[in-house]
Formats: structure tokens, sequence, C-alpha cells
């Protein structure tokens, strides 16, 4: 059997518990990301979920302390050095990623010291 895989449904990253007003300030406040409301019978765990271009980005709480992972969401922007220019300028420090032949990349870290990458591909890769 092959499994077909359609496209990425979303990625999850975690916030300590009690931090959704924080996350709201950083993912809707600075990188301008759409906030859908979560299902009815997952509102009780807490966390929050967005809409991230066609994926979701699903913020969970949890026990964060000493916590340190790779774990990571990668997002394709466009016009890459204008979005890295904006996110220092709002004080998000970025990381210089090793070099991937026709990608252009940097991560982050949100408040929470979850890695975000953003990527953007030169055309004709």
């Amino acid at each position: 059997m092959n499994i077909v895989v359609k496209r990425l449904d979303h990625v999850q990253i975690c916030i300590p518990i009690g931090a959704e007003d924080e996350a709201r300030a950083f993912y809707t406040g600075v990188l301008g990301f759409t906030e859908i409301e979560k299902p009815e019978p997952l509102k009780a765990s807490g966390g929050l979920w967005y809409k991230v271009g066609d994926i979701g980005l699903h913020i969970g709480v949890e026990n964060r302390e000493g916590y340190r992972s790779k774990s990571h969401p990668a997002f394709e922007v466009e016009n890459i050095e204008a979005v890295r220019r904006y996110l220092e300028e709002k004080g998000v420090m970025t990381k210089d990623e090793k070099a991937i032949l026709g990608v252009d990349r940097f991560s982050f870290l949100d408040p929470f010291h979850n890695r975000i990458e953003f990527l953007e591909k030169q055309r004709g890769q």
C-alpha cells in the first residue's frame, strides 16, 4: 500500500498553561495570523488554533519547565527579507539557518521558546 499525503493539515506547538493572552499578542498582534475557534470538545483543554495560509497552527498548553525541542513549523512566505526586517523592528531576534540550495530561510523563537522557521523558495525551485 502507498500512503498518499494530500497536504500538511496542521502543526502543533506548545505554550505554558495560562499563557493564551500572551500567545495572542504575538501570533495575532505581531505575526498577523488569524485565530479560529477550537471545536467545542477541545476548548476545555486550553490553547489556541490559527489558520495560516492553508494549514492550521494548533497551540496547546503544557508544563514547559526546562523544555527545549527542535520541533518547529516552517511557513513559506513572500518577500522574506522584508518579513525579517519587520520582525526585527518588532524586537524579534532572528537567526540564520544552514543554507539550502534554492531556499532563503531564517528562524526565530516565539515568546515561549518555540522555534518558528520562515522560508522563501527561489524561482525555479
